[in-house]
């Protein structure tokens, strides 16, 4: 009952109207935020510097509005912001405008090019390529209050192309709701460092990216939880040890898996 009611409002000309003025509001604030630098900006900056130094290569991948791909940049980074949301894709460049050493990229990626429909959500961090991880992350509760309400086809590419256009990156940070493994399937050699968000209730897709990269060479892994910039783990592990790990996350929780070639 409770569902169809917030349905029967969700369609009413004033909830429209409501959800414009967050909307507009909601930019306004992450324009701010984004012309700030904050405490947590620093900790990430902190965090990355390891696999960053100035003059890299960093792929952005699911860049969003920014919060990483501005980090990646005051480390001396050459970052390339991959987003296929129009109106993110917008917000970076008209934030980015004027910084050379940033490139974006109008496109989401996956195991081949192509296209692809894009499931946009009013909170648009949760817009995802990725059925199975909505249908997941809404069965959990995690964002059962949440629509993805709009349909968006959006060009796709591959890492490989990306590596083959902007050079060999140092590090490839990934965030794409449940699209990880098929932006991953898409890199056929190894790089420095990788990140890829995972969902304990979608842990389908950090698997497979795991056994992915394992293919591709000598690969040690970690993970982290939320937003603590921190390794959960007190050494990187192997493949088998890693899936053990992220099978004993919490349910409630978020992270991102962290992969490091060796040699």
């Amino acid at each position: 009952m409770k569902r169809l009611l917030r349905t029967i409002v969700r369609r009413t000309p004033l909830y429209a109207a409501y959800r414009g003025y967050l909307e507009r509001r909601s930019w306004r604030l992450a324009k701010r935020r984004f012309l700030s630098w904050t405490d947590e900006d620093q900790r990430r900056l902190a965090f990355y510097r390891p696999f960053v130094a100035p003059g890299d290569v960093v792929f952005d991948v699911g860049a969003n509005l920014g919060n990483r791909a501005k980090v990646f940049s005051r480390l001396g980074a050459v970052v390339v912001a991959v987003e296929p949301q129009a109106a993110c894709a917008d917000f970076l460049e008209e934030s980015f405008r004027g910084t050379p050493d940033v490139h974006l990229v109008r496109s989401a990626l996956g195991a081949a090019p192509g296209e692809a429909e894009m499931s946009i959500c009013g909170a648009h961090t949760i817009s995802s390529l990725s059925h199975d991880w909505i249908r997941s992350v809404v069965a959990s509760g995690r964002f059962a209050d949440h629509v993805w309400n709009r349909r968006e086809r959006v060009p796709v590419d591959t890492l490989d192309h990306l590596v083959a256009r902007f050079g060999r990156p140092s590090f490839i940070k990934i965030d794409v709701e449940g699209f990880e493994d098929q932006v991953v399937a898409g890199l056929s050699r190894p790089v420095p460092a990788l990140s890829m968000e995972f969902t304990p209730e979608y842990l389908t897709a950090a698997l497979r990216c795991i056994d992915h990269l394992a293919g591709l060479g000598d690969v040690r892994f970690q993970y982290s939880l939320g937003e603590s910039m921190a390794f959960a783990l007190p050494e990187w592990v192997g493949a088998d040890a890693i899936r053990e790990a992220l099978a004993a996350v919490p349910a409630e929780a978020v992270g991102d898996l962290y992969a490091r070639f060796d040699g």
